[in-house]
C-alpha cells in the first residue's frame, strides 16, 4: 500500500501557480543559480532533520498498519519554514544571509523524500523483518516450508551495508533517459508536478503568506498531537490491554472484534490526507472481514479447523486472515501491473506514431501561447544545461552492480551471485516500466515488482534457502524500482522549478546516502524499544508475516491450508480483479464510489480499529469541506501533517522511556461489570 501514490495527496490550493502576470514575470526574471549553489549546507542540515522525523513516522506506520500517506506537503512546508526562519534570524542579528531560492527549496524536498523513501522501499516493515525469529515462530516451527535455517534477525551492521549496496542502483539505471521521459514524452508525473507548483507558490508574496498560515496550523496541531500522545502514555500501563488504545468505544462485543476508536492522532491524520474513497474502502474491508467473515468462519471451528488451536496458528482462523489478505493484495497488484503495462505500451506507440507522421506547420499568433513557449524554452535550457554524462551513469550502474553482486551473497548466502546478476540485468527494464507508468498515472507499483521477484527467486532456489532468497530479492527489486521512479519525479519537479538536473541528481544521491544511515538507525530504535511483530501489541508488523508466507508459497506451494481457505483465496483474488475492472469501465460519477481492493485488504489481517480512526478523519474533512471548502483545501493537509508529526515525535521519548525500563504509572482497563 505504501508505494501506491495518489494524485490527490496534495490539496489544490497548495498547487496554484504564482498569482497574476506580475508575479509570474517576476519569478521568470529570477536569476537561476549554478547547480552547486542550489545545494547548501543549511539545506542539507534541514534535510537531515526532516529526513529523520519522516523516517520515524514511516517506520511507525509501516510497523502498525502498513499504509503510508504522502508527506510531501509537510516536507515542503517544514523545509520552507526552517530555512526562512533561519535566514530571518540571521538578518535580524545583522549577519548576511544568502537568499532562500525555489531551487534550494527543491533540493531540500528531494533530499527529504529520498531519505524517508528508503524507510519504506528498504523493506524494514516487510521483507527484511520477514526473516526474523519472531516471524518464524509466529508461523510455526512445524509449518511446512518454514525452516529454522531461514532466519536472519535484524542487525544494524548488515542492514546499513545492505542499504548502501542496493539503494543507489536505481538512481543510475534511468539517468540517461531523463530527457526522453521529461522533455520528449512530456510525462506529467502528477506528484512531481504538484510538488513543483507547491514550491513555486511559496516563493511569491501571496504564496508565502499562505505558507506561513499553513505552518502555524501545522505547528499548532503538532503540539496538540504531541501533548495528547504524552497524556495517553500515562494510562497505558504494562502490557497491551491498557489505556486509550484499548477504549471500547462501541461496547465490549464490538471491541472483541477490533471495532473501537483508539484516539490515535496518526490514523486520524491519515484519514484527513487520504482520499475519501481510500478511507471508506478500508472501513468496508474491516466490516466485511471482522464484522461478517471471521465470525462466520469462527462458527465452524472444530469442523473446518481444530478448535483448540492458538490465535496465531496458521492452521486455524489466523491462516484465513493472512492468506485472504494476500489474495486481495496480489489480485489488485496483478491487475494494476497489467493495466500500467497496457497504458505504457499504448502511449509509447502513440508517441512514436506522432514522431513518424508528417510535420504540420502552425502559426502561433496568440501572445499567451507565445509566452508559454518562451517559458518552456527557458525550462528546457536550464534542465539541459548541466549534463550528466551517459558514460558516468552506465559505469556507475555497472560498478555498483558488481559491488552488490559480490556483497549480497555474503549478507544472504542463499541468494547466489548469479541470481543477483539476473536481477540487475532485468532491473533497468522494470525500472523504466514503473517510471513510465508513474509518469502517466502517479501509481508506483514497486511493491508489485518486488512480490513478483520474491515468487520467482523463492521458487528457483527451492526449499534449501528459498525463503531467505525470496524476501531478500524482494527488497533488492523494490529498492531499485522505487528509487528510479522517485528520481524521475524529482527531475520533473526540478524542471518546473528551474532547478538543474545535476543538482537534482546530486541531492537525490545525498538524500539516499542519508537514508542508508538514518533509516536503519531509526528502525533500530523501534526494534530495541518495542516488541516488534507481536500480534497482540501495537507494532504488529503485518507485512512481515505476509511476505514470509508468500516466500513459503513460492517454495512449498499451497499445502496445509485450512479447509476451504484456498477456494476463498481464489474467490477474493477474482473479486479484486473484477472490482478493479468495474472501476475502470464505469463512468467516473459511478466509479468514484467503487472501493479499492488494496485498501480493503489491510484491515482483513490487522483489525478494524485503525479503519475507524481513518474514517473519523474523513468525516471531519467531509464536514469541514461542507462548512468552508476553501479553508479545508488550504489547511487540511497542514493539520493532518501536524497530527501525524506530533505523534511521530512522541515516539522518540516513548522509545527512550521503554529502553530505560520506565513503565507508565497507570493502567486504565475496561471490562464487564461484576453484575454482568
Amino acid at each position: 500500500m505504501g508505494t501506491e501514490t495518489s494524485s490527490m495527496d496534495i490539496s489544490e490550493p497548495l498547487l496554484v501557480d504564482p498569482h497574476g502576470n506580475a508575479e509570474k514575470e517576476e519569478y521568470l526574471r529570477e536569476e537561476v543559480p549554478e547547480w552547486k549553489e542550489q545545494i547548501t549546507i543549511r539545506g542539507l542540515v534541514v534535510s537531515a532533520v526532516l529526513g529523520t522525523l519522516f523516517c520515524i513516522i514511516t517506520h511507525k506506520l509501516n510497523l502498525t498498519v502498513g499504509i503510508i500517506p504522502s508527506l510531501n506537503v509537510a516536507a515542503g512546508l517544514l523545509g520552507f519554514f526552517f530555512v526562512r526562519t533561519w535566514t530571518g534570524f540571521l538578518t535580524k542579528m545583522g549577519f548576511f544571509a544568502k537568499p532562500f531560492t525555489r531551487q534550494e527549496n527543491t533540493v531540500i524536498q528531494t533530499c527529504v523524500v529520498a531519505c524517508y523513501g528508503l524507510a519504506f522501499s528498504g523493506g524494514f516493515g516487510s521483507s527484511l523483518i520477514a526473516m526474523d525469529q519472531r516471524t518464524y515462530e509466529l508461523i510455526g516451527p512445524d509449518y511446512p516450508g518454514n525452516r529454522a535455517e531461514d532466519v536472519k534477525n535484524p542487525a544494524l551492521g548488515w542492514m546499513m551495508g545492505f542499504m548502501f549496496v542496493v539503494s543507489f542502483l536505481g538512481l543510475f539505471s534511468l539517468v540517461p533517459l531523463r530527457k526522453v521521459m521529461v522533455l520528449d514524452y512530456k510525462l506529467t508525473y502528477p506528484s512531481g508536478t504538484a510538488t513543483s507548483m507547491l514550491i513555486n507558490s511559496f516563493h511569491t508574496k501571496t504564496g508565502a503568506e499562505l505558507a506561513g498560515n499553513q505552518v502555524r496550523q501545522l505547528g499548532k496541531y503538532l503540539s496538540i498531537s504531541f501533548v495528547w500522545s504524552c497524556f495517553k502514555w500515562f494510562f497505558s500501563g504494562i502490557g497491551d490491554s491498557c489505556g486509550f488504545d484499548n477504549f471500547p468505544s462501541f461496547g465490549l462485543t464490538l471491541f472483541r472484534n477490533t471495532f473501537y476508536f483508539d484516539f490515535s492522532p496518526t490514523y486520524v491524520g491519515c484519514g484527513l490526507i487520504c482520499p475519501h474513497l481510500v478511507n471508506c474502502s478500508v472501513l468496508l474491508g474491516a466490516i466485511i472481514s471482522w464484522g461478517f467473515l471471521w465470525p462466520f468462519i469462527s462458527e465452524h471451528a472444530g469442523d473446518w479447523y481444530p478448535a483448540d488451536l492458538g490465535s496465531n496458528d496458521f492452521k486455524g482462523l489466523y491462516g484465513y486472515k493472512v492468506f485472504i489478505s494476500i489474495a486481495l493484495i496480489l489480485g489488485d497488484g496483478v491487475y494494476n501491473l497489467v493495466k500500467i503495462i497496457i497504458i505504457t505500451v499504448r502511449e509509447m506507440w502513440r508517441a512514436s506514431s506522432k514522431q513518424t507522421s508528417l510535420p504540420v506547420v502552425t502559426e502561433v499568433n496568440d501572445d499567451e501561447s507565445s509566452e508559454q513557449q518562451s517559458e518552456e524554452k527557458m525550462r528546457d535550457e536550464v534542465f539541459l544545461k548541466d549534463r550528466i554524462p551517459t558514460w558516468f551513469a552506465a559505469s556507475g550502474y555497472v560498478g555498483l552492480a558488481a559491488i552488490s553482486i559480490a556483497t549480497i551473497p555474503m549478507i544472504f548466502p542463499p541468494l547466489k551471485w548469479y541470481l543477483v546478476l539476473c536481477s540487475y540485468i532485468l532491473a533497468p527494464a522494470l525500472a523504466f516500466c514503473n517510471s513510465y507508468g508513474t509518469g502517466l498515472t502517479d501509481w508506483s507499483l514497486a511493491s508489485t515488482y518486488g512480490k513478483i521477484g520474491l515468487f520467482i527467486i523463492a521458487a528457483a532456489v527451492g526449499q534449501n534457502g528459498g525463503v531467505i532468497a525470496g524476501v531478500a530479492s524482494c527488497a533488492v527489486m523494490m529498492s531499485i524500482v522505487a528509487t528510479a521512479a522517485d528520481l524521475m519525479q524529482d527531475f520533473k519537479t526540478g524542471y518546473l522549478t528551474f532547478s538543474s538536473a545535476k543538482s537534482m541528481f546530486v541531492s537525490q544521491l545525498i538524500g539516499t546516502a542519508m537514508g542508508c544511515v538514518i533509516a536503519p538507525l531509526t528502525f533500530w530504535m523501534f526494534w530495541t524499544a518495542f516488541d516488534i511483530g507481536s500480534p497482540d501489541g501495537p507494532y504488529k508488523a503485518p507485512y512481515a508475516v505476509i511476505f514470509r508466507e508468500m516466500a513459503i508459497i513460492g517454495v512449498q506451494g499451497f499445502s496445509e491450508l485450512p479447509l476451504y481457505c484456498l477456494e476463498m483465496c481464489g474467490g477474493f483474488f477474482a473479486a479484486a480483479l473484477a472490482i478493479n475492472l468495474v472501476r475502470d469501465v464505469t463512468p467516473k460519477k459511478f466509479s468514484q464510489y467503487i472501493p479499492i481492493p488494496m485498501a480493503m485488504a489491510v484491515p482483513f489481517y490487522i483489525g478494524a480499529y485503525f479503519a475507524v480512526d481513518m474514517f473519523v478523519g474523513t468525516v471531519i474533512l467531509f464536514i469541514w469541506e461542507k462548512l468552508n471548502r476553501k479553508d479545508a483545501e488550504d489547511y487540511a493537509g497542514a493539520v493532518a501533517s501536524g497530527l501525524i508529526c506530533g505523534d511521530g515525535i512522541w515516539t522518540i521519548p516513548s522509545a527512550i522511556l521503554s529502553i530505560m525500563r520506565i513503565d507508565p504509572p497507570i493502567c486504565m482497563y475496561f471490562g464487564p461489570s461484576s453484575s454482568s
